[in-house]
């Protein structure tokens, strides 16, 4: 059964998560006009002490014209089958073991390679920006994907902020590394903390965003609360989430999953068909929800506003 609304029902006000619903009909705004709405919609939800529960509706959100026109998979599934190995290897874990983590407050630091670095709650960070949905893809290296209402704001807007300098050539993340919140983290599965990087390019695109919440509400923790990354055209590891650390560096970053398995994890990551896993064929994937299979697009269907970014690159060699 779909749920089926007309185009004008705000995120916040979405009254069934356990349905797929029809993808809500995106509209063309201007960013400067609800720029004023949306720094008062976070002084007033995301950022008041109630906030740190999942659930908290995020006010004064634009809908952005690069959503996916697909359905959406169903809140629940989205919340609670989930890759995130700071709290657990399995899919199940993170909604299991992250009901008792705190997000706020949130402190970031920004470094490297900038003329304005410094150290933010996460609230200084956020007020500047325009909230917006975008309905991505997640397509994730084991063959699975889920259609999900971001929220978020692009990275590009944040880059720009520090005035990265002519050193900078890519954007390095790290999550937080703290075991006593984060039990997973006392696994030695991975080296903790969690790092990523996107080159430059990747990350001023305007398809990469920097998420708050999803479906009109703060990013529960299972998704990587507070603020996680959404690079839509790569597998889902390069999202990296709870981010408490960006760095502009002049030398490619490592990143957690090159590192444990190189020949398995690219640093570039991209969803692509033609570019097996060694242990398993990257060219169909199963959307949540899906009884059957469906061929895998390259750069996850995003190749027409992302394949120049690669263009003369051999994408077999640069994974």
């Amino acid at each position: 059964m779909l749920i089926k609304k007309p185009p004008d029902i705000k995120p916040s006000e979405i009254t069934s998560k356990s349905l797929f619903l029809r993808r809500r009909e995106f509209l063309s705004v201007s960013i400067n006009s609800t720029a004023a709405i949306a720094t008062a919609g976070l002084a007033g939800g995301l950022l008041a002490p109630s906030a740190a529960q999942a659930g908290t509706k995020l006010q004064g959100i634009v809908k952005s014209p690069f959503s996916t026109k697909e359905e959406l998979t169903p809140y629940e599934d989205v919340t609670t089958y989930n890759n995130f190995y700071e709290f657990g290897t399995n899919k199940e874990d993170p909604a299991e073991y992250s009901k008792d983590f705190k997000p706020l407050p949130w402190t970031l630091k920004v470094e490297g390679a900038c003329n304005k670095p410094g150290t933010f709650q996460l609230e200084d960070f956020i007020k500047p920006h325009q909230l917006e949905e975008r309905i991505y893809r997640l397509r994730c290296v084991e063959a699975w994907s889920m259609v999900i209402p971001w929220v978020g704001f692009p990275l590009a807007d944040v880059i720009k902020r520090f005035e990265p300098t002519g050193n900078a050539k890519y954007v390095a993340f790290t999550t937080l590394l703290d075991p006593k919140r984060m039990p997973g983290q006392t696994n030695s599965v991975l080296d903790w903390p969690y790092v990523e990087g996107l080159r430059m390019d990747e990350a001023m695109h305007p398809l990469t965003i920097l998420a708050v919440g999803l479906y009109g509400e703060m990013l529960p923790n299972p998704n990587g609360a507070p603020l996680r990354l959404v690079v839509p055209w790569k597998y889902g590891f390069k999202s990296i989430k709870s981010i408490v650390k960006i760095a502009f560096t002049e030398t490619q970053p490592p990143t957690t999953w090159n590192m444990v398995a190189p020949n398995e994890y690219g640093f570039y990551s991209n969803v692509n068909p033609n570019h097996d896993h060694p242990r398993w064929t990257q060219k169909k994937e199963r959307r949540i929800g899906d009884l059957f299979k469906r061929p895998t697009l390259m750069f996850n269907g995003y190749a027409d506003q992302v394949a120049s970014l690669y263009a003369g690159m051999d994408l077999d060699k640069y994974y």
